[in-house]
């Protein structure tokens, strides 16, 4: 496991742009945590390192953002996903295999997640604005 302390939004788009260098395209990275944990925060640096210079928001309503870079990227929100039926209605599985999946809120799905997806735990520190990250699932960024 990977542990990073972001102690700024900047700091946390920086960790994104740092894994997005390591990806091949079809990768699943699943965010856990609560509100303002900086899940978006961290998707925003992601996209950019995949050469998504702007655009980047929650697809909190959308349910699903799409984003063209380097790979084609697929920023999901779970949120609201409470049964099987609910995650088939996003189209979720015609999305494996087809770009970067960045799921916030898997909390609601992790029984459907893949064998070998990356797993990103968020959670607050101890001083008001910093997060630790606790990364899974890759071996260094």
């Amino acid at each position: 496991m990977i542990r990073f302390v972001s102690n700024s939004a900047e700091d946390t788009e920086a960790l994104g742009e740092r894994l997005a260098l390591t990806l091949r395209g079809t990768e699943v990275i699943a965010l856990f945590g609560g509100l303002g944990m900086g899940k978006t925060a961290f998707t925003r640096g992601l996209a950019r390192g995949l050469g998504v210079d702007e655009g980047v928001s929650s697809p909190t309503f959308a349910l699903v953002n799409e984003y063209r870079g380097k790979y084609p990227i697929f920023h999901f929100d779970m949120y609201r996903v409470q049964s099987w039926d609910d995650l088939y209605s996003t189209g979720f599985f015609d999305y494996l295999d087809n770009g970067v999946l960045v799921i916030e809120w898997s909390e609601n799905i992790e029984g459907a997640l893949p064998e070998n997806y990356i797993r990103i735990t968020v959670s607050r520190g101890q001083e008001e604005n910093q997060r630790i990250f606790e990364i899974e699932g890759v071996d260094a960024i």
